[in-house]
């Protein structure tokens, strides 16, 4: 049966079907979201919405703002596994802090993350002597952990409570407990087959040895609990009225979040947020929009703004250090230098 799978992948591969697919999809979700926004905001009062968020206690803000800070710090511990799950172990936590940091929070805005995060990554990691292959296995480890986290999360949440997920996929409670159900028992036999013997998916120098079943429930623990403090974030934020109960809101979010993945818009807008004023359909939507506002900022533009801060300083420190170090050569061998200096210089200048 897996050969048969496997074969009906390569095909799909070959023929470039998944990725017409996916484009199918994306602009689909898309589609859908705008009209769906369209015809929600077309009576919100604007004067409404920015009194609610004026309104808005600084305590609330500042718990949503505590909890944002610690779901991008579970976020360093996706790069932390997946960088030691690939054998480099020399690479220091603040490096896998600072990459995913970055990598996450420019991703998340600039949409596509998987190219934008991972050229992130490769430009710290190839510092540390990690080619391009390595930091495309980091990527998808990561994403792993991201992945195996959302399955739990739904899986659980909406076993608990499957009028959540009704809201938005307009499927009936039974039927949408019954894809919960199916989601937890396929979380556990992909648990039990990485813990029976060693797996490994890929070919030649692209191979990766998948985490055995300890690690892989470290890598699920750890997404839940990044989602958690995101979900977290967003209560806090969302009207108080009606009290619709944390698991509620937890599940709504996170399928909205998973909607903007896989819309590829640039922090999911559109599709997110069509997909919370659906879900939430309860709340006063004034209050809500003005809520899911501030949640952008704390975690979308916020981020964004440090990182780019981050990455400039990193890179005019870097710059700074490579001229002393050239300074340096040339005081200690100032002809070999000065004449290197020269070659780099004219080969430069011709490239410009």
């Amino acid at each position: 049966m897996l050969e048969a799978i496997r074969r009906a992948m390569t095909f799909l591969r070959q023929k470039q079907i998944l990725h017409k697919l996916g484009v199918v999809i994306s602009v689909a979700v898309i589609g859908i979201a705008c009209y769906v926004l369209y015809h929600m905001l077309r009576g919100i009062d604007v004067n409404e919405v920015i009194e609610a968020i004026k309104s808005t206690e600084p305590s609330q803000i500042a718990m949503a703002a505590l909890f944002v800070a610690a779901g991008y710090f579970t976020l360093t511990f996706y790069d932390l596994f997946a960088v030691r799950a690939i054998g480099h172990s020399h690479v220091p936590y603040r490096i896998n802090a600072l990459a995913a940091f970055t990598s996450y929070s420019i991703g998340h805005n600039v949409g596509a993350s998987v190219f934008t995060g991972g050229a992130v990554r490769y430009r710290i990691y190839s510092a540390y002597g990690l080619n391009a292959i390595d930091v495309a296995k980091i990527c998808f480890l990561a994403g792993l952990t991201f992945w195996l986290g959302n399955a739990a999360v739904l899986g659980l949440g909406i076993s608990y409570h499957p009028e959540a997920a009704a809201s938005i996929d307009q499927l009936p409670p039974w039927l949408n407990r019954t894809i919960a159900m199916m989601i937890i028992v396929g979380l556990v036999g992909y648990v039990v087959w990485v813990w029976t013997q060693p797996r490994v998916v890929g070919r030649g120098p692209w191979t990766v040895v998948l985490p055995g079943g300890p690690l892989t429930l470290l890598q699920i623990a750890i997404g839940i609990i990044d989602l958690g403090f995101c979900a977290l974030a967003m209560y806090v934020l969302v009207p108080d009225e009606p009290n619709l109960g944390f698991v509620v809101v937890a599940v709504i979010f996170v399928s909205a979040t998973l909607l903007g993945f896989a819309s590829h818009s640039p922090g999911g807008l559109g599709v997110f947020d069509a997909a919370m004023l659906v879900g939430l359909w309860q709340m006063d939507r004034e209050e809500l929009l003005g809520g899911m506002l501030l949640f952008r900022v704390l975690y979308y533009l916020s981020p964004f703004v440090i990182s780019v801060i981050l990455l400039t300083f990193r890179e005019v420190i870097i710059g700074a250090r490579s001229k002393r170090l050239q300074q340096a050569a040339l005081k200690l061998d100032p002809g070999p230098a000065r004449e290197a200096a020269y070659v780099r210089e004219r080969r430069d200048s011709s490239g410009a």
